[in-house]
Parts: C-alpha cells; sequence; structure tokens
C-alpha cells in the first residue's frame, strides 16, 4: 500500500485540525447572509451542518470522558435511530449562529486535546463498533469533510482549490477502504470474501493505493469521487470511477465511510 503524502497528511491529527480551521474561515467569510443558505444535502442549510458537527463532536468528547453517559446517548438514539442525529443538530441550531459556532470551537478543540491524549491502544465505544484514537480522529477527518464539502457548495467555494480539504481526502479514502465489510452488513448483505485493490489518482497525478496489488477485483479513478461516494456526497454513476468485477461495483453502490443507517446518497445528476 502507498501513500505518498506530506508529513502534514500523515499526521491524521493535524490534517483534521487543518479542515477544521479552513471550514470555519469559510463560514466566518460568508459571514450572517449564507448561515440559512441550503446546502445539498435536502432539509439542511449551513447552519444545520455546522451544528451537526458541533453535536457529534460533544458526543465523540463524551465518549472518551464518560462511557457512562455516551450509553445514555446510544439508549436515545436506538429509540429513534432516523431521527436522532437530525433531532441533534436541530435542537443546536436553533440557539442562533453565534453559539453554534461558539460550541462547535469549542467541542473540536476539547476532542483534539482528548485524542492526542487518549491512550493508542485503548478503545473509544461509539454508535458503530468501538475505535481506537486515531480511528476516531479519521472518522473526524471523514465527516467534517463530507458536511464541510457540502458547505463549501452552498457557498460557492470550490473544495477543488482547498489545500486543506485536498489533504483530508486520503484519510477519508482509507476509512472508506476499510468499511467496506461494514457497508454491506448495514444493508444487511454478506460481504464478499474476495480481495479489492483500490487506486485512487490525486490532482498532483499521485496514486493513493489500498489492498493487494494482485486482487481480481479492483477499483480506480480520482481520489476525489472516491471520497464523494463513501461518504454519499455523489451518485455512483456521475463518478468517473472504475470497477473491474461484480464484487467490486457492488461495493461501489452501497459505499458509506460513516456509522449509523445506510443513507439515501445523492440523486443522478445533483453533482455531475
Amino acid at each position: 500500500m502507498t501513500t505518498p503524502q506530506t508529513t502534514e497528511t500523515e499526521d491524521p491529527h493535524a490534517a483534521l485540525a487543518a479542515l477544521n480551521a479552513r471550514l470555519d474561515e469559510i463560514v466566518e467569510a460568508a459571514g450572517t447572509d449564507h448561515w440559512n443558505a441550503e446546502t445539498p444535502a435536502e432539509g439542511w442549510d449551513v447552519a444545520m451542518q455546522i451544528a451537526h458537527l458541533a453535536w457529534t463532536d460533544e458526543v465523540s468528547v463524551s465518549a472518551i470522558r464518560d462511557a457512562d453517559a455516551f450509553q445514555t446517548i446510544v439508549d436515545k438514539a436506538m429509540a429513534d435511530p432516523a431521527g436522532f442525529v437530525d433531532a441533534g443538530a436541530e435542537e443546536i441550531a436553533s440557539t442562533g449562529r453565534d453559539e453554534v459556532l461558539a460550541r462547535w470551537r469549542l467541542a473540536r478543540g476539547e476532542l483534539a486535546d482528548e485524542l492526542k491524549a487518549a491512550d493508542p491502544g485503548g478503545k473509544i465505544p461509539w454508535f458503530g463498533p468501538p475505535m481506537r484514537p486515531k480511528s476516531m480522529t479519521t472518522a473526524r477527518i471523514m465527516e467534517t469533510w463530507a458536511h464541510g464539502v457540502d458547505v463549501a457548495d452552498a457557498i460557492g467555494v470550490p473544495v477543488t482549490d482547498e489545500p486543506a480539504f485536498l489533504a483530508a481526502m486520503p484519510h477519508v479514502a482509507r476509512l472508506g477502504f476499510r468499511t467496506r465489510g461494514f457497508s454491506y452488513a448495514m444493508n444487511g448483505l454478506e460481504a464478499p470474501a474476495s480481495e479489492i485493490h483500490v487506486a485512487l489518482t490525486q490532482a498532483d497525478g499521485t496514486v493513493v493505493e489500498f489492498g493487494p496489488a494482485d486482487a481480481g477485483q479492483r477499483v480506480s479513478g480520482p481520489l476525489l469521487d472516491f471520497c464523494l461516494l463513501v461518504t454519499q456526497r455523489v451518485h455512483r454513476e456521475d463518478t468517473a470511477l472504475e470497477a473491474v468485477g461484480d464484487d467490486a461495483e457492488g461495493w461501489l453502490r452501497i459505499a458509506q465511510a460513516f456509522a449509523g443507517l445506510p443513507g439515501g446518497g445523492r440523486e443522478k445528476g445533483a453533482r455531475a
């Protein structure tokens, strides 16, 4: 597996910090005029997107600091798996722009400190399988990147021109690859036993690869397209990804790098 990245990109803590900081700058520069701008996620404006990130960062801190308190949150989520996340974001979003931004900045800072200080070999409880600190950091990169793309799209900032977004993508792709089996489980399907090789091309022409080089099932194409697909920000047919083998194509149809119920994805043509 080759991942020819810069030092900052190889450090997930630095990648997450840079991504958060740049997204914050984009939202701050957009001002109040774009706070309620609709994003590509149906029913979610910029306020909801940032409120969701604040809520998830707060919950992540709780998972690290107090397992019992986090279990209470999980129990509430199990009672309303389809609406719990939206309700959490809506509650925070209703407090107004200044409060939402303040809570997000505080929560993400606390989470960064907790993740850096955590025992690397320890497990942190989550809505999906428990995660080690590095995996949770990567998961936060993935979610911040995904919601950040929605926010940037709403505001009119091309993420292809944003170094922090570009640097985050290998982390997003790695998580997307590692959650292949999870994607099947969340769709009530049995994961195939086949190995798969993924080769993704970055804007500078370098390639990020995962899986055995001699695997019969193969996926290749732009790194951006793969990241958008596994975060369900683009329809499969609107990507330039190429799949060799039925298992490879089947995976791309259901891929999800996030915990929780399978998303509805985006309509064909929504991000052509």
